[in-house]
């Protein structure tokens, strides 16, 4: 019981500072915010945070969520080192699928839109590089459509670059964001301007108004 009060203060804390940082935001005119992964402790362990979070605290995730939809704050959450879909291993894929659900619940629970994004790496190459991202097709098509919809995946510094990437998005359409930081350690050598992987990580996100050919691609408010 007393551990249960711990992290209930826990997540209570973290959700008001949370709301504050959106008010800092939208007062210095800051319009995208990456929040923490570790917001809700233990979130993507079901069996050591087995609170109903999402109710007990629902009053505040709507007055966040509205805040960020007023104040027009895109939101993003980014899954660390060890979510990875495409593991050999299945308690590992488990374990990332887990964490992914976690990730949805708690952007669905603010109540904000599809545009407010999960990104991820596609993981590791297990020495087969091929063979990895047939893994990470496979478990994609197989994830929940609700955590399809707010997914993309991200060039890495070591091992997926943003070519990679791009041509997994035109395999599983899914949108991409491009890290100009993690391509100048990872490009095989096929050096580009930023503005050209930008407009090419643009045309994966099909509806939003952008009209892209190459053959790299198949083209709630509750306040």
């Amino acid at each position: 019981m007393q551990q249960k009060k711990k992290l209930m203060s826990l997540i209570e804390h973290n959700l008001m500072t949370l709301e504050k940082m959106m008010d800092y935001n939208y007062e210095q005119g800051i319009k995208l915010f990456r929040i923490s992964s570790d917001i809700i402790p233990f979130g993507s362990d079901f069996e050591v945070n087995d609170l109903d979070w999402v109710t007990l605290f629902e009053p505040l995730f709507n007055k966040i969520g509205c805040k960020i939809n007023q104040y027009n704050i895109r939101v993003s959450m980014h899954p660390g080192q060890y979510t990875v879909l495409n593991s050999p291993r299945q308690d590992v894929v488990d374990r990332a699928l887990n964490d992914l659900k976690y990730h949805t619940l708690f952007l669905d629970s603010l109540g904000v839109q599809q545009e407010s994004k999960i990104i991820l790496h596609v993981g590791g190459v297990y020495n087969d590089k091929p063979l990895a991202i047939e893994k990470f097709v496979s478990v994609y098509k197989q994830l929940d459509k609700n955590i399809k919809k707010r997914l993309v995946i991200e060039n890495d510094d070591v091992s997926y670059t943003i070519k990679d990437v791009l041509e997994l998005s035109s395999r599983i359409d899914i949108p991409v964001v491009y890290d100009n930081l993690h391509y100048r350690l990872n490009n095989d050598g096929n050096i580009h301007p930023d503005s050209y992987w930008i407009s090419k990580a643009k045309c994966t996100w099909g509806g939003k108004g952008w009209s892209c050919k190459s053959p790299l691609f198949t083209a709630t408010d509750r306040c």
